[in-house]
C-alpha cells in the first residue's frame, strides 16, 4: 500500500472497457480514487471539473484524441501529471506526447505492477516539484552576486525572468510558454547553475525515471529550451553541452 496514495485522485482515460476497468480496480486496491471517461471530450470536461491528481491517458480515443486532451490541459495550464499509454510505439508519438507535456509514456500492452510503480515516482516528482521553489529560496543566498535567484520565488537570468509561485516565463518582458516539463527542466538548471549533468542524471532528477530512459528525449527537451530562450539557439550563452558529459546552465 502505497502511504501516500489515500485521497490521490486518478483520472483513467481509456475507451477499452476491459483494460479502463482493470487499471481502476488495481489503483483502488492500491489506496487511490479513481474515475473512468472513454472519450477525449468528456474526459477534457471531468479533468477540468474534478481536477486529477493525475491522469493516465490513452492516445486513440472517440471524438478527440489524447493528444488534444494533453494538449489542452497545458494550455489551459492544468499542471497534473499525465502518463500517456498507447499502443502505437513509433518514436514520432512518444516525441509528439513528451512535446506537450506528458510526465512518461507507457507502450501497451503493460505490466500492472510496472504501471503503478511509474504512478508512483510520477506523482512523487510532482509532489517534490512543488517544492523546489521552497528549497530553492532557503539554501541559496539572493544577494547580488548571484545572478540568477532576485527574491522569493523570482529566478532571473539574461533577458529571461522565472516565477516559480506562477509558473510563468518571460523574456525580454514577453511572455514564453512552456510545457509542463520543460518549465521542471528550466527549474532544475536554474537552482542548480554551472553543475555537469548527463543525460541519465537529468532523466532521473526531472522526469524521474529510475532507470536508463531515452537519452534523446533530454537533447530534444534542451533544444526546445533554447529555441524558446536563447537570443541564438545555435550559440547558446545559457544551456550549453558539453561534449562527452552532458549539459550545464549558466547563468551569467
Amino acid at each position: 500500500m502505497n502511504d501516500d496514495a489515500p485521497g490521490t485522485l486518478v483520472a483513467i482515460v481509456e475507451d477499452d472497457a476491459a483494460i479502463a476497468e482493470g487499471l481502476a480496480l488495481n489503483l483502488r486496491l492500491e489506496g487511490y480514487r479513481t474515475f473512468v471517461v472513454s472519450d477525449g471530450e468528456t474526459a477534457w470536461r471531468r479533468i477540468t471539473s474534478d481536477a486529477p491528481d493525475l491522469v493516465l491517458l490513452d492516445i486513440t480515443l472517440p471524438e478527440q484524441s489524447g493528444l488534444w486532451v494533453l494538449e489542452q490541459m497545458r494550455v489551459a495550464d492544468i499542471h497534473a501529471p499525465v502518463i500517456v499509454l498507447s499502443a502505437r510505439q513509433n518514436e514520432y508519438d512518444k516525441v509528439a506526447a513528451l512535446r506537450l507535456g506528458a510526465d512518461d509514456y507507457v507502450t501497451k500492452p503493460f505490466a500492472v505492477a510496472e504501471l503503478l510503480a511509474r504512478v508512483d515516482a510520477v506523482l512523487r516528482r510532482s509532489r517534490a516539484a512543488s517544492k523546489v521553489g521552497e528549497t530553492a529560496t532557503e539554501s541559496r543566498s539572493t544577494s547580488r552576486e548571484d545572478p540568477v535567484v532576485d527574491s522569493g520565488p523570482i529566478l532571473r537570468f539574461g533577458e529571461i525572468v522565472v516565477n516559480l509561485d506562477t509558473r510563468t516565463v518571460t523574456r525580454a518582458g514577453k511572455p514564453v510558454r512552456l510545457t509542463h516539463l520543460e518549465f521542471e527542466l528550466l527549474r532544475f538548471f536554474c537552482v542548480s547553475p554551472l553543475r555537469v549533468y548527463s543525460r541519465e542524471q537529468l532523466l532521473r532528477e526531472v522526469w524521474g525515471l529510475r532507470q536508463a530512459g531515452p537519452a534523446r528525449t533530454v537533447d530534444n527537451f534542451l533544444a526546445q529550451l533554447r529555441t524558446k530562450l536563447e537570443v541564438d539557439p545555435d550559440q547558446p550563452r545559457h544551456l550549453l553541452t558539453v561534449r562527452g558529459s552532458g549539459y550545464r546552465f549558466v547563468p551569467g
